[in-house]
């Protein structure tokens, strides 16, 4: 098996995204730039006695329509919706498995928390009912890898095949290194992002009790606030978000749409704190600075950084410190937003979705804004592109995902 040089090119051939807001891409990109806005009570359980009673939640769908009913009881939400963007982002590239090498075809699809739902499920079982009445489905519905197993079952794809779980970088990870897998030559094409489920019980009341998430329950939507004086936490969402990426000359040997290329990436640890950021941003900083210079630009070529944003009072300000270290006297003029103003924090799926919407960016020329800034901070002093979206052709995109445990993650996009 011959292998791919090093230099070769990867591009993005297909989109997937089920969120709250849309359960296709077009459909989530149209919200998106409208400034809509997917958070509301928490419908899922009743939240009456958390601090937090607000998500971003996926509502009037169901996953049956989608996938086999009896694979669907066996398996968790966080499947689920990463099974199904990859569904939709396997159709839109046009590939066909029948003319493909499936040993050449793989999946990396990642969850920061994995099968929260079946967790919380089955250990309530075991506490009632006793262990004979849990399910035998319990540990593959919960582990964090199932949801790339399952969709390379789907397609019959033997290539590379894995989860990652670094928090809230989990989705970007996973596609840069499944790029990185191309590149090298273990795949023609990857299909790559991340999901997750996890507005439960168990999960809000743990980040309740860390104080991480905003109690605006009297109004929601404008609860979420990234790089607003007056933010006081995040808030959670659920879905999924899945790349099709391909080397270009395998894109181009088929004559696949192609809608940009993935051309730099990057993970760096802040070795700071389990939770927190490092206060000067050094961390993601070198981590946006090794993904440009991998991409073959340097940053006068950057148009558009969609942000971490998480509307927490450190991420968001160490956030715009790490800007402001890497582009230096040009970060002021430099658009970046927030989308999870809209989205709300999906954790694990946050990379994912937002690798969607960067490559929407560059498509259509459009900057989704960063809502409900309407009362700025003095120390995140940059262009956030406020409450509006902007027009804007723009040839390279930068976005960014922080985890716990200190984990960076910095992506580029470009046009083709």
């Amino acid at each position: 098996m011959s292998q791919l040089p090093p230099s070769q090119r990867v591009v993005v051939t297909g989109l997937g995204v089920i969120h709250g807001l849309g359960q296709d891409a077009t459909t989530f990109w149209n919200s998106l730039t409208a400034g809509k806005n997917g958070i509301d009570r928490v419908t899922l359980f009743d939240p009456t006695p958390f601090a937090t009673q607000m998500g971003a939640e996926v509502k009037g769908w169901n996953v049956e329509e989608h996938m086999d009913p009896k694979e669907a009881r066996r398996n968790d939400r966080y499947t689920h919706f990463g099974f199904c963007a990859a569904k939709q982002a396997y159709a839109d590239s046009g590939l066909d498995m029948n003319t493909e090498d499936p040993d050449r075809v793989g999946v990396v699809i990642g969850s920061g928390i994995g099968g929260m739902f079946t967790y919380e499920t089955q250990l309530k079982k075991l506490h009632e009912s006793g262990p004979r009445k849990v399910s035998p489905f319990t540990i593959p519905a919960l582990i964090g890898n199932i949801c790339s197993g399952m969709f390379a079952i789907e397609i019959g794809a033997r290539g590379p095949n894995f989860g990652i779980v670094s928090a809230c970088a989990t989705g970007t990870h996973a596609i840069g290194e499944a790029m990185h897998m191309i590149k090298r030559g273990d795949a023609d094409v990857m299909i790559a992002g991340g999901a997750e489920a996890a507005v439960t019980p168990f999960a809000y009341a743990s980040f309740c009790a860390m104080r991480a998430m905003s109690t605006r329950n009297d109004d929601p939507t404008t609860a979420c606030r990234p790089f607003s004086l007056g933010r006081d936490g995040f808030i959670m969402g659920e879905g999924a978000g899945v790349l099709v990426l391909e080397s270009l000359e395998h894109a181009q040997k088929r004559g696949a749409r192609i809608y940009a290329e993935i051309s730099g990436y990057a993970a760096t640890a802040d070795a700071h704190h389990i939770t927190m950021p490092d206060p000067e941003g050094k961390g993601l900083g070198m981590a946006m600075t090794r993904a440009i210079r991998s991409s073959g630009l340097n940053t006068d070529d950057i148009g558009y950084i969609n942000a971490h944003g998480t509307s927490t009072p450190y991420n968001d300000k160490f956030e715009t410190l790490a800007i402001k270290r890497v582009f230096g006297a040009r970060a002021p003029s430099l658009p970046i937003s927030s989308t999870k103003s809209m989205t709300a924090h999906l954790l694990g799926a946050a990379g994912g979705i937002e690798a969607v919407i960067s490559v929407k960016t560059l498509q259509t020329g459009i900057l989704a804004p960063t809502i409900n800034l309407h009362e700025p901070d003095p120390e995140c002093d940059l262009d956030y592109v406020p409450n509006t979206a902007r027009e804007v052709q723009v040839s390279a995109v930068l976005s960014n995902n922080l985890g716990f445990g200190g984990q960076n993650a910095a992506v580029v996009f470009r046009k083709v």
